[in-house]
């Protein structure tokens, strides 16, 4: 996709103090864009959301917002509820597009942040406004969380033998700089777009020896069953119907159990197998410069 050199528009961002869309704001902020934050509070209620886009007349909405859990009330709120209420005020205040940061992983909906997100997707798409919709793959942070243990020398944790997943990681930076390429263009309106970093596809054990290679250490894996996921969420969600916490935590082992076994990258329709060569890559951030420079700033 052709990113535009486009004149500077009044942009709407949810979701700007989440890491994703911090690195959406500061790119349109660089790009020029007039740039007004919706506060995340502000979603939650109709009129005053109403309000500030009215106040503000938004040429484009930006959505970066998502639930924080994935638990069924919370996707509720946010995946759906939120964007919608978003969605009408954009109408409203005669947005030209909405650009909704969706994900990767509602091709297989199985979880109730999926189905939440894929209802508003579905509802964007009957809108009538223009509208694009981008599902990257997994994100740095993701593959992030065990620097720390690596550095104090402890075994990077796999799933399996560490092969049972692949993604296409892609930078905030990057990202950020696809969405802007977003705004206005053509390209990108009416679509739908999957989207990964520049390559190539990496399971978790290929992660795990990027990041020991940049510690500069021998590569050390401890395997870890997703069975055990699947265990717990049988048995937390014994008790679902008398507590609403017991079905939080038995949706969040479905959750992990989904990420452990799950790959992020375009489900190929034909063969229903993950396909790394359909899935597109964009950006210029490896994995491996970001495990760098994490480990030089710790």
């Amino acid at each position: 996709m052709t990113e535009l050199a486009d004149r500077p528009r009044r942009i709407a961002l949810a979701g700007a103090s989440g890491t994703i869309g911090a690195a959406v704001l500061k790119r349109l902020v660089a790009e020029g864009h007039d740039v007004t934050v919706v506060p995340r509070g502000t979603l939650a209620e109709a009129a005053a959301l109403a309000a500030l886009c009215a106040a503000s007349r938004p040429q484009v909405v930006i959505s970066c917002i998502a639930s924080r859990t994935g638990a069924p009330r919370d996707a509720e709120a946010v995946d759906y509820a939120a964007n919608a209420r978003l969605l009408a005020a954009a109408r409203d205040a005669g947005a030209e597009q909405l650009i909704l940061l969706s994900a990767i992983c509602v091709q297989k909906p199985l979880l109730a942040f999926q189905h939440a997100k894929l209802r508003f997707e579905a509802e964007l798409a009957a809108s009538g406004i223009g509208y694009t919709i981008i599902r990257p793959t997994a994100f740095f942070k993701s593959l992030s969380g065990q620097v720390a243990r690596v550095k104090a020398g402890k075994p990077f944790l796999i799933f399996g033998d560490g092969n049972l997943t692949r993604c296409k990681p892609i930078s905030d930076d990057d990202l950020a700089r696809f969405i802007a390429g977003c705004i206005g263009n053509p390209e990108a309106l009416g679509k739908v777009l999957p989207i990964g970093g520049p390559g190539p596809a990496l399971s978790l054990r290929d992660a795990g020896e990027l990041l020991f290679a940049a510690a500069s250490k021998a590569p050390r894996f401890r395997s870890v069953s997703p069975a055990m996921f699947t265990f717990a969420g049988k048995l937390l969600s014994l008790g679902a119907p008398l507590s609403g916490w017991f079905a939080e935590k038995a949706e969040y082992a479905r959750i992990a159990h989904y990420y452990a076994t799950e790959s992020m990258l375009v489900l190929d329709p034909a063969s229903g197998e993950y396909s790394a060569e359909l899935t597109p890559e964009f950006g210029s951030e490896t994995l491996e410069s970001h495990y760098r420079r994490l480990l030089a700033e710790a």
